[in-house]
């Protein structure tokens, strides 16, 4: 792999490796970029076939979120770390304590948090040797569970993109398919029932699904019949790129929002849907209520200060629809164009102050 080569197609600022020998720690950091400010993003546990696949992971996700973040309005870049090994054999203590001695040698550049094959403990492990982690223990000033806030996210953005397709936010009376009932999507239906939403849903859990049955009077349908279902919005909330070649066909949503990450299988499926006339929430936009939540840690927990900005994720779904209709570009498009635009306000804006300061310096 030419990694400088691929570093700088892709403008990332620094990759980096981290080994401790006794504990077995093999550690991937990621830092994509940190113009708006420092890298926050997940550490990811996982049984990599080899160290180049590890590697491409921690520098795509790193660069992921680097667009979650700019989009989401947060004053963070993007990173990520990824960590070779069996998440459900290979961790102990002196691993997690080992990698938080390498995140503060970086002094704030980077803030982890918990992702794939990590958990709560993990964290609390890094938090002994690091003060830059999210997702801690509530004890230690965590915000605790994310679910709930991300599905308020998903709430919000679902109306905004309904208001563009339908003329009004209101969900009420409209029929809404849910793809998965796990943690997020089941707070996502509480919120569209009691709004009066008639919700479809779908789950290869079946206590999950008879679970949204009997509290919102949901109507379940097997797996592969989701797709097809007569409805005005489909919520995909499970795996990703469930929007595909072999789905597309039997889609008839008007509307595509949901909590799912990578929901496009291939960019070639967002102009599909786009062509179609169905309009399509990003899901890095609409599902930023975790990182926003998490983010707020860094200020000292607050909740209602971190819901309201959730909230807001009505106005950035609105915003990509705004951009998409003005640029003339798929939705998909529109809020990585939405992310940009904010990044590169700042470092012009940074560029103009530097030009200024040195103007003044030469004048004295």
């Amino acid at each position: 792999m030419e990694i400088f080569k691929y570093l700088n197609e892709y403008d990332y600022e620094q990759l980096l490796f981290c080994h401790d020998e006794q504990s077995g720690l093999k550690a991937i950091i990621a830092i994509h970029d940190t113009t708006l400010g420092p890298a926050l993003g997940g550490t990811r546990m996982w049984t990599y076939a080899t160290e180049e696949e590890a590697i491409v992971d921690a520098l795509r996700l790193a660069r992921g979120m680097t667009y979650k973040n700019a989009a989401a309005g947060l004053n963070l870049g993007g990173g990520k770390t990824v960590i070779i090994g069996d998440p459900k054999k290979e961790k102990n203590e002196e691993m997690f304590r080992a990698f938080g001695r390498f995140i503060q040698g970086l002094n704030g550049r980077y803030i982890t948090a918990e992702d794939v094959g990590t958990t709560v403990q993990d964290m609390d492990t890094i938090h002994e040797e690091t003060n830059y982690v999210t997702g801690i223990s509530p004890a230690f000033g965590s915000s605790g569970n994310p679910s709930p806030v991300t599905a308020f996210g998903v709430y919000r953005g679902m109306k905004a993109a309904a208001k563009a397709a339908f003329g009004t936010d209101s969900l009420e009376g409209r029929t809404i398919a849910v793809q998965g009932v796990g943690s997020v999507a089941y707070n996502l239906c509480k919120y569209l029932h009691e709004e009066g939403a008639n919700l479809v849903v779908t789950d290869i859990n079946k206590e999950a699904v008879q679970r949204a049955v009997d509290e919102f009077g949901a109507t379940a349908v097997e797996t592969d019949e989701i797709y097809g279902v007569d409805c005005d919005i489909y919520a995909p909330c499970a795996l990703g790129a469930t929007i595909n070649d072999d789905t597309i066909s039997q889609l008839k949503a008007k509307v595509i929002a949901g909590a799912a990450n990578n929901q496009l299988k291939d960019t070639t499926h967002g102009d599909a849907i786009h062509e179609m006339g169905i309009y399509y929430a990003p899901d890095y936009v609409i599902n930023a209520g975790g990182v926003m939540n998490v983010a707020d840690e860094l200020y000292g927990y607050n909740q209602e200060r971190a819901l309201k900005r959730v909230e807001g994720i009505y106005d950035n779904v609105a915003r990509v629809f705004e951009i998409a209709e003005r640029d003339g570009i798929p939705s998909y498009q529109a809020a990585d164009r939405m992310a940009e635009e904010r990044i590169e306000r700042m470092r012009k804006s940074r560029s103009t102050f530097l030009q200024n300061e040195k103007s003044i310096l030469n004048r004295r």
